[in-house]
């Protein structure tokens, strides 16, 4: 439901997380230091700087992964209800013109979107943005890697769940061979630092996690590794398939010793780690049993153009209908204002609240 329309999707009482508290005023030191002379900071109801803007460009995907995508048949809205690229261009003009300064393209799979070089081109030169990255499943790296970086890309991260051609068939449809291939690709043309992105699931590839901490020998990359969220026809696999990232680290410990803490960078989700020797790093998003939610600072707008408040939740204001009504650029920043003020301070997954509106493919996690 729109926030905006006066639907049911009101924001709930703010009721903390377990293990979570509020931000003081000193932790708005999360913005980085080149956007903290932006007038003025945009901060939501809990006082948190909300700059990361993450743009669906599509809810279709070449691969289908066992925790992105239910069973069955796919169904995707029409293509119609997509803001249009000049649309896409309006929003996030607007959106960088309140204080968002980081925009992450996502899918789906985005490399999938017509045009997707000069949107790309686009969206870096808006003033108020100061870089632009993809997350991408790498498929189709090999041709677009080049272009994307003269484009203006910054940087990728790139999904890999196993290191088995065999296993990547199962969980995800797609080919080890082709994922390594943009990976590859991504390094060679300077979309830097590569990051890789483990979805690690119970009794699938969870054997697999110290083989992808000795990634971080090999190569000077970021690999990570995320807790399953429930997700829209994902519950029963959430609950048999969630490996804790306290688990995640034991694992990697024992094969290669205590870890080495990192500095936490502003906004990241990750924890960040390195194995005493290593030129890569490990990072653990713990969505579940760590929350992050007291220094998040994103929203997301889906590809239909709905502001998606908080990934855990159903609440969003639709800007595809102002847009499509006229609006003019004060008129779509004020909006944005409203669903940044409007964003839940965190999820409600230990009170059993869980989202139903959108599987992860619409919103690109």
């Amino acid at each position: 439901m729109s926030l905006a329309s006066g639907g049911k999707g009101t924001i709930g009482a703010k009721a903390l997380i377990p293990g979570e508290t509020r931000p003081d005023e000193d932790e708005r030191e999360w913005l980085p230091v080149g956007h903290r002379s932006r007038s003025p900071v945009l901060t939501d109801a809990h006082g948190r700087p909300i700059t990361y803007l993450r743009v669906s460009l599509t809810d279709r995907c070449n691969m289908q992964c066992l925790y992105c995508v239910p069973p069955g048949p796919r169904s995707y809205a029409p293509r119609s209800d997509h803001l249009t690229n000049a649309e896409l261009v309006r929003v996030i003009q607007a959106a960088a013109a309140v204080g968002f300064s980081k925009i992450r393209l996502t899918g789906g799979e985005p490399t999938l979107r017509t045009g997707l070089i000069d949107l790309v081109r686009a969206i870096t030169v808006i003033p108020g943005v100061d870089y632009v990255t993809m997350s991408t499943n790498g498929v189709l790296l090999p041709r677009l890697a080049a272009p994307l970086r003269a484009a203006g890309l910054s940087r990728v991260n790139i999904s890999i769940d196993t290191l088995s051609p065999e296993k990547m068939h199962r969980l995800t449809g797609g080919s080890l061979r082709q994922v390594w291939a943009g990976i590859e690709a991504a390094a060679a043309n300077g979309l830097h630092p590569v990051r890789l992105n483990t979805v690690v699931l119970r009794g699938m590839n969870d054997d697999e996690v110290p083989d992808f901490a000795a990634l971080t020998f090999r190569f000077p990359w970021e690999v990570r590794f995320i807790e399953m969220m429930p997700m829209t026809g994902m519950l029963d696999l959430a609950r048999r398939g969630v490996v804790s990232s306290a688990e995640v680290r034991s694992r990697i410990e024992a094969v290669y010793g205590p870890l080495e803490p990192l500095p936490e960078l502003p906004g990241n989700p990750a924890r960040s780690y390195r194995i005493p020797g290593a030129s890569g790093q490990l990072g653990f998003i713990s969505s579940i049993t760590e929350p992050f939610c007291a220094r998040c600072n994103r929203m997301r707008l889906t590809a239909s153009g709905q502001l998606h408040l908080c990934l855990l939740h159903d609440d969003e204001v639709d800007m595809r209908t102002a847009v499509r009504a006229g609006a003019t650029q004060p008129e779509l920043e004020e909006l944005i204002r409203l669903a940044v003020w409007r964003k839940p301070w965190g999820h409600g997954l230990a009170h059993g609240v869980v989202p139903t509106l959108r599987q992860m493919a619409e919103l690109g996690g």
